[in-house]
């Protein structure tokens, strides 16, 4: 169903100290940008222009973006692309791809060659070292493709250079656990759209009622016949900043928005500065 987005976006600031981050660094500015979702019925063209003109106010070093630049046909991906085309930083504009940037076998392609187009650096299960090498940036392959298997490109990087890593799904910080992970960003869960203050997104609440309920009451419920509860299996990582075991993940809410939209959910730039711990 559309459901084009106009909510102006809000700023999320997180700090995160990063061990053996160099001096030189601290304070470093990184913006990130997720869930684009660009296809002429989840996100106006409106709001993206004051997500672009926000996010170079905040005049940050690095510019992030994690994915789902489209929903279903990639060809939006070139009315996308003058857009993000305006984002400034001196250490440019990185990516990686989403679920949604994969829906058709050349989806893949498509993408990530309009988003070259315009100097963005997509990342599919690679590696770029960033200040002379003393930052290693991350950027992996989505959770849900079959190939999935992060562990050979973590494995390469050095075990005392710091890594930020970009991937789609948080669920892929479970994967992680076991690998040095300064800081993860993600988007993906949307902030769960619609949250309920002080107890989280709606569904949370929805996979436990679609467990106990029947099938008849499941018909009538059109929340329960999305399967939107199904987007992640940790929606309590659905946004901002989460310590797994020694690593750290951070989830963008997004721009696009899905039916029946956002409440208490507002779509988001967020601004991470990074301190040396």
């Amino acid at each position: 169903m559309p459901f084009i987005s106009q909510r102006a976006v809000t700023i999320e600031r997180c700090t995160v100290k990063i061990n053996g981050l160099s001096p030189s660094l601290d304070g470093l500015r990184l913006v990130q940008l997720s869930d684009f979702h660009f296809d002429g019925q989840r996100l106006s063209e409106s709001l993206l222009i004051n997500a672009i003109e926000t996010a170079n106010q905040l005049q940050p070093d690095l510019v992030l973006l994690t994915g789902d630049y489209v929903t279903d046909s990639p060809d939006p991906i070139f009315q996308l692309v003058p857009h993000l085309e305006r984002l400034k930083s001196p250490y440019g504009t990185h990516a990686v791809l989403g679920n949604h940037d994969n829906y058709f076998p050349h989806s893949r392609t498509t993408i990530t060659q309009a988003l070259s187009s315009a100097h963005i650096n997509v990342l599919w299960d690679q590696v770029t070292y960033l200040w002379d090498h003393s930052v290693a940036l991350v950027g992996l392959s989505d959770y849900w493709w079959t190939k999935f298997n992060p562990h050979p490109v973590m494995a390469n990087i050095p075990a005392d250079v710091p890594r930020i890593v970009l991937a789609h799904n948080p669920d892929t910080a479970r994967t992680l656990r076991n690998c040095r992970v300064d800081l993860q960003l993600s988007g993906h869960t949307h902030g769960g759209q619609v949250v309920v203050p002080g107890l989280g997104p709606v569904v949370k609440g929805i996979r436990k009622v679609r467990k106990c309920s029947s099938r008849p009451v499941r018909r009538w419920l059109p929340l329960l016949t999305q399967n939107c509860d199904k987007v992640v299996q940790n929606w309590e990582w659905a946004q901002g900043l989460h310590h797994i075991g020694d690593n750290r993940l951070y989830v963008n809410r997004g721009l696009g928005s899905f039916w029946p939209g956002r409440m208490f959910c507002p779509p988001e730039v967020s601004l991470l500065t990074l301190t040396c711990a």
